[in-house]
């Protein structure tokens, strides 16, 4: 049963890792990695003083920040009252629902909000001009870009991340929830001083996974948010990548870029995971 698992993590996460040697390097395809010409960190000092990357780390940290404070607590706030639910039925055609749109493509996900947010027919845009208020141009404004990559993600990955949160508070011990109400706890009480203390573990492992993926925010959702009016806010390593390393045809400096991510996200990773340790938590290893 690990077989597969194991074979997916050589084939696609391990060995391409031999292919970092050519952030080193002026990479010439034709060349290959054994002949083309060895530069040292030149990519690297490129990356450094280029006035992109700042642009680059202003909004990657940006969108982290808002994933965390805006999306992180809401699959915990879900799952705690999904399980204050005693209808079982009910409950399950609840979660049902809500796990639809992860099933769905970034693709399904963004043409769904253009057709709802596009001014020519769009259905808020309709609403608002009904109302008399004038129409908003979300896909192409830079105010808006960040609040409509938030609301996506909540919408499309809310009801899924619950599951692990459900799968936590369903072990913890039921006696646990009967000391509390000879103690005269009531269903709130219970929440606050059994329920999160027992799935605090789980909270924080995610947390510390979280973090380490600081600087990949993935690619896909936000390439097709992105255009040349809201560039200057949408503009991500992970575009970015794309656009020097396929477009361009800068490899070298491309995988400089994607080097620079993993590494940063190893090293917060083992700091959060000691940060975790030295407040009694048993982090991630």
């Amino acid at each position: 049963m690990i077989l597969p698992g194991f074979l997916f993590f050589i084939a696609f996460k391990y060995l391409p890792m031999g292919g970092l040697a050519i952030a080193f390097q002026d990479y010439q395809p034709f060349l290959g990695i054994k002949d083309s010409p060895w530069v040292g960190f030149k990519h690297f000092e490129r990356l450094f003083t280029e006035p992109t990357f700042w642009m680059l780390l202003r909004n990657t940290l940006v969108l982290f920040f808002m994933n965390i404070i805006f999306f992180f607590p809401l699959p915990i706030i879900l799952a705690l009252m999904l399980n204050e639910v005693r209808h079982r039925f009910f409950k399950g055609a609840v979660q049902t629902i809500i796990y639809i749109p992860h099933f769905l493509s970034w693709v399904i996900i963004v043409s769904i909000c253009f057709v709802f947010l596009t001014v020519d027919g769009g259905v808020v845009n309709e609403l608002l001009a009904a109302m008399g208020f004038a129409k908003i141009n979300f896909l192409t404004s830079a105010e808006w870009l960040r609040t409509m990559y938030i609301g996506q993600i909540i919408w499309k990955e809310l009801g899924w991340s619950t599951i692990i949160f459900i799968s936590a508070i369903t072990v913890v011990d039921p006696q646990l929830y009967e000391a509390a109400e000879m103690d005269g706890a009531g269903r709130l009480r219970k929440m606050w001083h059994v329920t999160l203390p027992a799935i605090r573990p789980v909270i924080i492992t995610l947390l510390i996974l979280k973090i380490g993926s600081t600087l990949d925010l993935g690619f896909e959702h936000m390439y097709l948010l992105l255009n040349s009016l809201n560039r200057e806010v949408a503009e991500i390593f992970d575009t970015y990548i794309y656009t020097a390393g396929l477009k361009n045809g800068q490899l070298s400096y491309s995988t400089t870029v994607g080097l620079f991510k993993g590494l940063v996200g190893l090293i917060l990773v083992i700091l959060s995971n000691k940060l975790a340790k030295k407040m009694g938590e048993d982090g991630v290893y």
